[in-house]
């Protein structure tokens, strides 16, 4: 897999995170090449500050930042840490961090930003854009030129201002924008429902997945979660809203919960909905990381698990199996992984490999989806990794 970048006479030793030794994917894309390329032609002059938003891996903070001051933003922890990494590589320059809860630096020269997959958080970029920049300060996304829809362009004109777009290039196109739109349209960042059926509200930040109704294969999953007083401690591992955690906290209110995603928006939209269905007495915690990196091993009873099967743009099973593999260090003798897949992932195989055949079962199953449990026995050892 190529991992340098070679541009204008420069290179760039650039990794995905976590760093695996059988990468098959790059830690870049031709959206981020145009966008370097465009930049380069401007001629900026040196010391811009350079807001550049989801940057997937730190590419282009790694490249403006040896001549310009460039603030990273993301909703990405991922993509946080494989920035930092990145820049650490590459010895370049001091970058801030923010997430893309954070105001906008007013202060800003440019906007580079690669559009995200969901239209909610889109125009909540939008719109925090609009309220941040003067008219002059120049916005300048890209995206597969394929994703890039006549709607997504109406969009910018509506919350940002005037928009147009580049030629394709490498299959991926430029749209440039600036904050002049009228009137100026306040967003509300939280959506709020019901859960149909259950005693749950739900709170929802613009990058929640499934953050405005509630995705089939968590409502399977909620008829399907164990009562049971001897649970002391529950991972909710990738848990979106959180409406996992809430509904087993219901079921077992004395069990220590403590959530985990990679998205910041999805760890506060958790934190907001546990606390608003559970009261603000209950034992938890919300913890924005990459899967189960640095949790003890031998510390958790129960673990349930609803995995991404895409990082960015990818389609990946690694952060299946790697869920997997921190779960079963993580648990407990004994204790119980609960994982919920579309049928054709074959998630069966790959617990049978990790925790043995005999301790993987099936607990339910519909037309679409298959909720699996396996069981934690240190006296049967799995294939090695």
């Amino acid at each position: 897999m190529k991992t340098e970048l070679n541009l204008h006479d420069r290179s760039l030793e650039l990794h995905r995170f976590p760093k695996r030794s059988n990468e098959t994917l790059q830690a870049w894309d031709a959206g981020d090449e145009y966008l370097i390329n465009h930049v380069e032609e401007l001629a900026l002059p040196d010391n811009q500050n350079i807001v550049v938003i989801n940057d997937n891996f730190g590419t282009l903070a790694c490249w403006f930042s040896q001549r310009h001051n460039v603030t990273f933003v993301s909703d990405s922890f991922i993509s946080h840490k494989g920035a930092q990494k990145n820049l650490e590589l590459n010895h370049c320059n001091r970058v801030g961090f923010l997430t893309t809860m954070d105001d906008i630096p007013a202060n800003t020269d440019i906007v580079l930003l690669q559009l995200p997959k969901s239209n909610r958080h889109l125009v909540w970029l939008l719109s925090q854009l609009r309220k941040s920049l003067p008219a002059s300060c120049p916005i300048i996304a890209v995206n597969k030129a394929k994703e890039i829809h006549t709607s997504t362009l109406k969009l910018f004109e509506k919350y940002l201002g005037e928009t147009k777009t580049s030629l394709a290039w490498k299959k991926h196109r430029l749209v440039f924008s600036n904050a002049n739109s009228k009137p100026i349209i306040d967003v509300d960042p939280m959506t709020v429902w019901d859960v149909d059926g259950e005693n749950i509200q739900l709170k929802n930040l613009p990058n929640v997945y499934s953050g405005e109704s509630l995705d089939l294969g968590a409502r399977f999953m909620l008829q399907h979660l164990p009562k049971d007083p001897s649970i002391k401690h529950i991972i909710d591992l990738g848990c979106g809203n959180g409406v996992l955690s809430v509904k087993v906290g219901q079921l077992n209110p004395n069990a220590r919960l403590t959530c985990i995603d990679e998205s910041f928006m999805a760890v506060e939209s958790a934190k907001q909905n546990l606390t608003d269905n559970l009261g603000s007495d209950i034992d938890f915690q919300c913890i924005a990381n990459n899967c189960l990196d640095d949790f003890k091993a031998d510390s958790a009873d129960l673990i349930m698990c609803n995995p991404p099967f895409h990082q960015q743009q990818a389609i990946t099973d690694h952060i299946a199996w790697q869920m997997f593999c921190d779960a079963k260090q993580t648990l407990n003798r004994q204790g119980k992984l609960l994982v919920i897949g579309n049928r054709h992932l074959g998630y069966d195989a790959k617990l049978k490999r990790l925790f043995g055949d005999k301790n993987v079962k099936l607990i339910a199953s519909n037309n679409k989806f298959v909720i699996l449990q396996a069981v934690k026995n240190p006296d049967k050892l799995s294939a090695e990794l």
